[in-house]
């Protein structure tokens, strides 16, 4: 699992610490059953409090993304594939949009946009 925090941020250490677990359950890189490091070792590894890894594992079990087994860990939980896939599609959604914005703030026409997205989904690259 790869977690990138930035302390320079708005966003709290937990719930950058809880959308990044989520995106990585979502995309399929942690799947049911798969361990989370346990709280003492993910926050000396993020070099944070325990406390904080704490709040978002717990937040975490509150949404259904991670089950915790007292003496044993926390643990994907079972996804419901359906709602997998409709977060992965939000998720995506929003960047488009995000990047749509971007080009429209640049000045180009409703056909040039058109253009580019034909052009960038020929690419195989």
């Amino acid at each position: 699992m790869h977690i990138i925090l930035n302390n320079s941020s708005m966003i709290p250490i937990y719930e950058q610490l809880m959308e990044q677990i989520k995106s990585e359950i979502i995309c399929g890189n942690l799947k049911e059953g798969d361990a989370l490091p346990s709280v003492r070792s993910m926050a000396a590894e993020m070099r944070i409090s325990a406390l904080t890894v704490k709040k978002a594992y717990d937040k975490l079990e509150q949404e259904n993304y991670i089950v915790t087994v007292h003496g044993k860990g926390s643990f994907v939980a079972a996804t419901d594939t359906g709602l997998a896939a409709e977060a992965r599609r939000s998720a995506a959604e929003e960047k488009l949009s995000e990047a749509l914005d971007a080009v429209k703030a640049s000045g180009m026409t409703k056909e040039e946009i058109y253009d580019l997205i034909s052009i960038l989904l020929e690419d195989p690259s």
